[in-house]
């Protein structure tokens, strides 16, 4: 449902200081995208819904921006960008160490909203996420003099030496799933390296992300970082197309990825993609199985309905230990309690939309019905009757499924996972990447050889043995074949990303 600003009360816009009351402060944010330092309504007035998952009620609304929204963000970023990139790279490292510092205090009040608009469990995956996010720009903070240039001894008569220059206006488009970390992988490097940058959220979470860019405009100098929510076509597309953004950044689907590519293309643009995954986990005959069954628990992120590119969605386990580790496997997240996503308690969150609930039991009832497949159920629904028209899925693991099943090949973005048994280590190898995917992948074993020649061999472009940690600052994260283009959470992918690269020589004879 689309309404005007001037039908929506929403009060004067939020102040800076924490708001530890979600439902206030999306009211407050609602109808507002972030120009030139100041929220204001969308050039066409229009507005869409934002809806809490779990009860499906409409706590606020997004600003539904169009190309002339754009055209205006844009132009305002050319302009900051200019002074911008003029300030020492160290005193902007300053500045975003300040925004971290800032957004550190908001952690609270960020996880609280983030769990209401996405409907992601609070202590499990809410408030974690927002203690990443300021870590994030913590670790970026201190990279301005890392922005440095070479020099090459081409002649003895020339002085030759190479410089970084920021690219000018990056646009960067974010999905909902974790809103607040990869929003952050993408505007802290480019910040820092002297760029302007204009994010688009996704239409299902546009509200934290507008509450973190009005927080750190509060510090960061007038259309440094400007933000906008919409729909792709509307919003979106235009920002990819528009001839004054240099730069795009994208985290999304396969899809949508080729599209953004494609626009790109036509400008001569560099563009990073962070797609999608069907990761594999690939469990051996010596590995400590209850380590191996939490490592599963994490890595399919079942706390948040496996809304991940990294979902271990595939888990081969050795035939020594497969019925043990499925047992355990099942026991473990049968005691995981789902239910509000605002309460400390619950473990497992909602679904993020109806549309994507309906795709996700598309694919469980798909999996009913392949012959010989074994789903196994596990958790509960919430008991609460106000939950009852919640998007809550319980966790399904499907056994005894075939290795070409649609189950095993497409990206589901849900709590679903199979398990294949296995003995052969070269067919288990043959299988992790007999996929279109090639983001993540762990290995379970204490064999150091057998880990090394899986880890050579495994085409993913983030692989872990013996752990499942989530993306973190620091670590280069990005993927290989479908699953996109270019790294995250590096030095090195600041300087190849966001900066490009000038040869200047002086003749000294």
């Amino acid at each position: 449902m689309n309404l005007m600003v001037s039908d929506l009360d929403y009060g004067q816009a939020p102040s800076i200081e924490p708001n530890l009351d979600p439902y206030a402060l999306a009211k407050a944010l609602s109808g507002r995208h972030l120009i030139g330092g100041a929220l204001v309504p969308a050039a066409s007035g229009e507005t869409f819904e934002v809806v809490y998952p779990a009860t499906g009620e409409i706590i606020g609304f997004g600003a539904a921006g169009d190309g002339e929204d754009v055209d205006r963000a844009v132009k305002t970023a050319v302009e900051a960008q200019k002074s911008w990139a003029r300030m020492r790279a160290r005193d902007r490292g300053k500045l975003l160490y300040k925004c971290a510092e800032a957004l550190e205090q908001h952690v609270e009040e960020l996880g609280r909203l983030i769990a209401l608009e996405t409907g992601k469990a609070l202590r499990t995956e809410s408030r974690v996420e927002a203690s990443i996010l300021a870590d994030a720009f913590y670790f970026h903070a201190g990279l301005g003099s890392e922005l440095k240039g070479e020099t090459v001894p081409h002649h003895p008569d020339m002085l030759t030496i190479t410089v970084r220059e920021p690219i000018g206006v990056v646009g960067a488009i974010i999905p909902w799933n974790v809103p607040l970390l990869l929003m952050a992988l993408k505007i802290a490097p480019a910040i820092l390296a002297g760029n302007a940058v204009i994010v688009k959220s996704a239409e299902e979470a546009p509200l934290t992300v507008l509450r973190v860019c009005q927080i750190m405009n509060s510090i960061l100098p007038a259309g440094v970082f400007q933000m906008l929510s919409g729909f792709g076509p509307e919003c979106g597309a235009p920002l990819v197309a528009h001839k004054n953004v240099g730069k795009v950044t994208f985290t999304g689907s396969v899809e949508t990825g080729k599209i953004v590519y494609k626009t790109a293309a036509d400008k001569l643009i560099p563009v990073t993609l962070e797609l999608g995954g069907k990761s594999p986990m690939i469990v051996f005959d010596d590995a400590v199985v209850d380590r191996a069954v939490d490592g599963a628990v994490i890595g399919m992120r079942f706390t948040r309905q496996g809304q991940s590119c990294t979902a271990a969605s595939r888990i081969f386990v050795h035939e020594k230990v497969y019925d043990e580790f499925v047992a355990k496997l099942r026991a473990k997240v049968d005691a995981m309690v789902m239910g509000d996503p605002l309460d400390e308690k619950t473990d497992i969150g909602t679904i993020i939309s109806p549309e994507q609930f309906a795709k996700v039991q598309g694919y469980i009832e798909h999996g009913r019905k392949e012959p010989g497949a074994v789903p196994i159920e596990c958790s509960a629904m919430p008991s609460d009757p106000k939950f009852k028209d919640g998007l809550f899925i319980r966790p399904v693991v499907f056994t005894e499924v075939g290795h070409d099943s649609k189950l095993a090949r497409e990206e589901i973005f849900g709590p679903v996972t199979c398990i294949f048994r296995w003995s052969d280590r070269d067919q288990v190898l043959a299988a992790a990447n007999d996929t279109e995917y090639g983001l993540a992948a762990t290995i379970w074993t204490n064999d150091l050889k057998a880990a090394l020649n899986f880890t050579e061999k495994l085409e993913a472009g983030f692989v872990q043995v013996n752990q499942n940690l989530v993306v973190q600052p620091g670590l280069s994260y990005g993927g290989v074949k479908n699953s996109g283009l270019g790294k995250e959470a590096t030095l090195e992918s600041m300087l190849e990303h966001f900066t490009h690269k000038k040869t200047i020589i002086f003749n000294r004879t």
